[in-house]
């Protein structure tokens, strides 16, 4: 069941978070010490969960007037089961809602050469959005998330267009 988040279910995401960061271990990416991208959040309504308690999670926010996924996670115990295709399904639907105008797009930064990064969101629609095409904002980001050390593989900015 994918659905709006709770203000109760924010505490358990960050586990979520940290187990699916997990993944990324056996590749040589591991992530800055510190909190997760989802302890930042009070928000819930930030978030859309899938089931109850959540087993994934996708975050969202606004860059540069476009929805932006921060964050999609999903466990591990529970992959391989169409729950980030649902999440992401849902995180579209949500941008296109909330769409200023005739501008509906998902943003969002992911590692290049991961399988269930890059290669997973190009096949659901997403390409490559290269320096000269990002926003203020998004440049911003991309150069916050270096500061933070995040970019320990080759990260890439993509868009899909709804």
């Amino acid at each position: 069941m994918i659905r709006q988040a709770e203000p109760a279910d924010l505490a358990a995401l960050a586990e979520i978070e940290r187990a699916a960061d997990g993944m990324f271990v056996p590749l040589g990416i591991v992530f800055p010490p510190g909190t997760t991208v989802i302890e930042e959040c009070d928000d819930p309504g930030r978030v859309i969960v899938a089931g109850r308690p959540p087993v994934g999670f996708a975050l969202l926010g606004v860059v540069d007037s476009l929805t932006h996924l921060e964050q999609i996670a999903v466990h591990p115990d529970h992959g391989n089961q169409g729950i980030g295709t649902r999440l992401l399904d849902a995180v579209c639907t949500t941008a296109k809602k909330s769409a200023q105008a005739d501008t509906a797009a998902v943003t969002l930064t992911t590692f290049r050469d991961v399988p269930w990064n890059a290669p997973w969101y190009a096949r659901r629609g997403f390409r490559v959005v290269h320096p000269h095409e990002w926003g203020p904002e998004l440049t911003t980001l991309v150069e916050h998330e270096r500061a933070l050390g995040i970019e320990v593989a080759p990260r890439v900015v993509m868009r899909k267009d709804l």
